[in-house]
């Protein structure tokens, strides 16, 4: 990146910022229809920050009623497939172009670093936006095989209202992952953010209109869960929910779908994902995944490989190793800071809910190896240092609960029959990885993993190419790749019969 970035660069973005807090309905900014506000407390500073409209059930009606109304014109759904290309692209184009105000959005909201925002958010919900894009003229229906007397055409048609439930780790590009393939599909969507990060939505949504994007497509309602999420979840005239997020909410979703008109769900939740490693491993790789794998973003991520599993002979080496990454590399600064890898928890609940968890893990018998403390606590933010815990066993609350915060589980091991048990021994399937020379016993074990996605000798690698959802407990339906497509489309069988 040729510029040079400055605190006092990232300053002045932030104090020229404009912050648009009403929802985005029918291709417009409105208020809520009741009036109200909320205000979020920023995460890096603990200021009061931009008052969003605090949607309700009228809200989300008139949501629906405009994603309705614009899918049955057929203005985006029939539109000519390379029109459609090209305003996707558009979109796409002008997310890079307001790259360094959605990155300022982004940090506001959840306070993660402001480069980290750049340089990853920004440019994977571009990418994503443009992935789906460029498929949209290249979706093909099929013939299937019949006898000579009859064609059967099998048409790939959108669902119709898709409402999306997002979390607030990284907004922007899980509402790419959503987004790009639900709207490629010819679907009107109603997002409903996490109430923590609705800004780069509300920001996304108009960005969209401009690149050409018709009004009813893409609407945004902001506010809490059970006041918008719900009514969205429940409502008649939606015909699925995309959500991401804990696997509690998720069984509630599951639930608001079978209560009204058994609509369509997908849902990505909850993980507690294992990283494996053998005596006979890189320790070095295997430090360095274990340390930005699970306290990157502060550990706010879905799969986090917060449990790693070290086999016993190499645990002590291995801990000492993953310390060092952590201290030299990781560094823990205000997200303003160019500098910084990791910043701030989303907001002081959680940051007491990380901190409870590390101290009943402590009277569990956990034994702190470094960090998992507060810090910086002098800047009014919510912030967690990263840290180790040793000594455990996977019967452990650190062990078994989806901590999100940057804490690390090191649970030894003897055997590979062991280290396998442990691994699979959690209601969760997102991910998992597993560290060794051993090819034949790597690609056993890869095998022998429930989960969604399994790396070896490396972790969190991916692109857009490869799917992303978890088995279990985890959920069903998959983000990214082609695959994603399939869950925002009905199959339609059209049969022409012949004399």
């Amino acid at each position: 990146m040729s510029k040079t970035y400055t605190r006092e660069y990232w300053e002045g973005v932030l104090s020229g910022l404009k912050l648009e807090g009403r929802h985005f309905i029918d291709g417009a900014y409105r208020p809520s229809s009741s009036g109200t506000t909320f205000t979020r407390i920023r995460p890096m500073d603990g200021r009061a920050g931009p008052e969003l409209a605090r949607g309700n059930a009228a809200d989300v009606d008139a949501a629906v009623a405009a994603a309705r109304a614009t899918f049955e014109s057929g203005i985006w759904r029939k539109k000519d497939p390379m029109a459609k290309k090209r305003i996707m692209l558009r979109w796409a184009e002008l997310i890079r172009a307001h790259g360094e105000e959605l990155a300022m959005l982004e940090t506001l909201d959840v306070g993660k670093p402001v480069m980290a925002s750049l340089t990853v958010d920004v440019r994977l919900c571009a990418d994503g936006i443009q992935f789906y894009g460029e498929m949209i003229d290249k979706m093909y229906d099929e013939i299937a095989p019949t006898g000579p007397n009859a064609r059967a055409l099998v048409r790939k048609v959108p669902i119709g209202v898709v409402g999306a439930i997002t979390p607030w780790n990284y907004p922007m590009i899980i509402d790419a992952w959503k987004l790009g393939p639900a709207i490629a599909a010819g679907n009107s969507v109603l997002l409903k953010p996490a109430e923590q990060s609705s800004l780069s939505a509300l920001r996304l949504a108009e960005l969209a209109s401009e690149a050409g994007l018709p009004a009813g497509v893409f609407n945004v309602v902001t506010g809490y869960g059970e006041e918008t999420g719900k009514p969205l979840a429940l409502h008649m005239d939606v015909d699925m929910i995309a959500f991401t997020g804990s696997t509690e909410v998720g069984k509630l979703i599951m639930g608001y779908a079978a209560q009204s008109n058994v609509k369509r769900v997908a849902l990505e939740l909850g993980g507690k994902s294992p990283l494996v490693v053998f005596e006979d491993a890189d320790l070095d790789a295997a430090a360095s995944a274990a340390a930005w794998g699970c306290f990157y973003n502060s550990g706010e991520t879905c799969h986090a490989s917060t449990r790693l599993i070290v086999q016993r002979s190499v645990q002590e080496k291995l801990i000492a190793k993953i310390e060092a990454v952590t201290r030299s590399d990781i560094t823990l600064k205000h997200p303003l800071d160019p500098s910084a890898q990791i910043g701030a928890l989303i907001e002081e609940e959680h940051m007491n809910k990380v901190l409870s968890m590390i101290a009943a893990g402590e009277k569990e018998g956990a034994r702190r190896a470094f960090g998992a403390e507060r810090v910086l606590s002098e800047t009014g933010g919510y912030y967690v240092s990263p840290g180790v815990f040793v000594d455990m066993t996977n019967d452990m609350s650190l062990a078994r609960q989806e901590i999100f915060g940057p804490v690390l589980a090191a649970i030894p091991f003897d055997t590979e029959e062991e280290a396998l048990k442990i691994a699979n021994d959690t209601i969760y399937g997102l991910a998992g990885a597993v560290f060794t020379k051993d090819m034949d016993r790597a690609h056993r074990f890869s095998e022998a993993i429930h989960a969604g996605t399994v790396w070896i000798n490396t972790y969190d690698m991916s692109n857009f190419a490869t799917p992303f959802g978890g088995f279990k407990q985890s959920g069903f339906g998959r983000d990214r790749s082609v695959h994603a497509i399939d869950k925002y489309c009905d199959y339609k069988t059209i049969w022409q019969q012949f004399g």
